[in-house]
């Protein structure tokens, strides 16, 4: 059993004994849980442990919950399309088809929960701030200062998703406060989060494991300022190429020096059900099916597989049959890349026992093919499927992987991002460190030069399905195959759009039945909600309320 998770359930437990302040402002969401109780003093590590982690929650909430962080990445996207199936449904009042085509509104349940999860989550740790600073939690000298670093850390890794979907959003810290909060720029924001990283990290352990697995320690602070600088051109204004080297060096001398971080020798390994003690991971989610108890918490088994699968994976529940590949990102893989085989579910379709598992509809063989008409109408097995989580045998409707939010191939490819874009050598030499363990039967394959990285893209971009073909292709794309590179190593991670708006061609491409959209579809609106609620507020622009 996960130890971490453990700690995480009796974190909680311990909170619950007592109810608390509930002290809020009209923006944030009016569910703040449990604080602790007054006579709790912290003694030992494993005690700050069930302290921190309940401040830790949202995050799996925001992330990975229905309409959570992940399908506001992945589902407006080049890479995945959550099509209406016939006698499935997935028509759900349209809000996929939205996301797919960049039409959501201010109303959206995928635009509202973004905002409310991850507000709950800076709320948190706020309370949980004022009650050390309070005395209400009992802590003192060393072990405080410490607490109070990683939970500043953790509130500004809220705030990174916050940039990213919304971008001028108000910096709440304050928990006492009851005022209407107002509402900063982008680069105030920005800003914020990196003095909150920069004046905390020296204090978080260095521990990469232990009590400090799912944590935030040093070397993922590092990694969170990596992410940061590597977005500041779109954030902030202003390129910060340098300062995301430097941040990534920092990760990779210390994993050079002490062996704590590295690659794994085959990528699947990362994703497996028991990935606790992957060497690639330097900052994870941790789950498990049995002490994880919300209903939606992690479900991509459910809501990508055919309902026939079921017997494929002795599934407790009956999958749904949704989410599945592009065609024109299949298509762009090289026939030899092992991550297409190993992230994605293809072909025919067998149960446990080895037997052709059939459509319930008509009883002709389940086969997974690459091919979907469009996001109006698919039959149940048009496209591939997520696979990149392994979907352990007899699991129920939750996984029990933990996520890895932050990973060892992740700082390597912004160090050679930021190297590349300044121009400066060195990016072909760690991407192909990336490469090498998808082309282990070809491995002049995994080689890839500086010079081919600044080329364009192989994707053929432009509107394809059964109402419009058009090939716009993507070698005009600056930058375009570093691009793929992050799309075949990164994919169904939640992070695609973040790099698409990086990139420049979110809103400028077609793709599957999704046509050009406009630049102000970069950011998600405020809701609605949130503006009724707070008068300080300023829509983003190109959204009527």
């Amino acid at each position: 059993m996960k130890t971490n998770i453990k700690l995480w359930t009796m974190g909680l437990m311990t909170a619950a004994l007592l109810l608390g302040n509930t002290a809020c402002t009209d923006l944030l969401h009016d569910s703040y849980g449990q604080v602790v109780s007054e006579d709790y003093v912290p003694k030992t590590e494993e005690d700050v442990s069930y302290l921190v982690n309940a401040a830790y929650i949202p995050w799996r909430e925001t992330l990975l919950q229905w309409n959570g962080v992940v399908r506001a990445q992945e589902l407006c996207a080049d890479q995945d399309v959550l099509p209406a199936r016939d006698g499935i449904g997935w028509v759900d009042g349209y809000i996929y088809k939205r996301w797919h085509q960049h039409t959501w509104t201010t109303e959206d349940d995928g635009v509202l929960q973004g905002w409310e999860r991850t507000y709950n989550g800076v709320n948190t740790c706020n309370r949980i701030l004022s009650q050390i600073e309070e005395g209400v939690i009992s802590v003192d000298g060393e072990t405080k200062e410490k607490l109070i670093a990683e939970l500043k850390v953790l509130r500004a890794s809220y705030y990174y998703i916050l940039i990213d979907l919304y971008g001028n959003v108000p910096i709440v810290t304050d928990f006492k406060d009851t005022s209407l909060p107002q509402q900063s720029t982008r680069k105030e924001v920005f800003d914020f989060i990196v003095k909150e990283i920069t004046e905390n990290m020296d204090l978080l352990s260095e521990t990469p494991r232990g009590y400090y697995y799912g944590r935030f320690n040093k070397w993922a602070a590092h990694a969170l300022l990596a992410k940061m600088y590597l977005n500041a051109e779109v954030w902030s204004g202003t390129a910060q190429w340098q300062k995301c080297i430097d941040e990534c060096d920092m990760v990779i001398n210390y994993a050079g020096k002490s062996g704590e971080y590295a690659l794994e020798n085959n990528q699947k390994d990362v994703f497996v059900t028991h990935n606790e003690n992957s060497k690639e991971i330097i900052f994870a989610l941790p789950f498990d099916e049995i002490y994880v108890t919300g209903w939606n918490d992690f479900d991509f088994h459910m809501y990508t597989l055919a309902p026939e699968n079921q017997e494929t994976y002795q599934l407790t529940a009956r999958p749904w049959g949704g989410v599945c590949a592009v065609p024109q990102f299949i298509n762009s893989f090289d026939e030899d890349d092992a991550r297409l085989e190993a992230n994605y579910i293809q072909g025919q379709q067998y149960t446990y026992s080895g037997e052709i598992l059939k459509r319930s509809i008509d009883g002709k063989p389940l086969i997974y093919t690459v091919d979907v008409p469009s996001i109006d109408q698919s039959d149940v097995d048009d496209g591939f499927r997520w696979g990149k989580f392994e979907y352990a045998t007899g699991i129920t409707n939750r996984l029990s992987n933990d996520w890895p939010l932050l990973r060892y191939a992740d700082v390597l490819m912004m160090k050679a991002e930021s190297l590349m874009r300044l121009g400066k050598s060195g990016a072909g030499a760690l991407v192909t460190q990336v490469r090498e363990r998808a082309f282990k039967n070809e491995p002049e394959k995994a080689q890839v030069t500086d010079a081919e990285l600044m080329g364009g893209s192989v994707y053929d971009y432009g509107r394809r399905d059964s109402y419009k073909t058009e090939h716009d292709g993507g070698t005009d794309i600056k930058y375009g195959r570093f691009l793929d590179e992050l799309g075949w190593e990164f994919c169904q991670e939640g992070r695609r759009r973040q790099d698409m708006i990086r990139f420049g061609i979110f809103t400028t491409k077609a793709w599957f039945s999704h046509d050009k959209s406009d630049e102000t579809k970069n950011l998600y609106p405020i809701p609605n909600k949130v503006l009724l609620t707070n008068s300080n507020l300023k829509q983003n622009p190109g959204y009527s309320k």
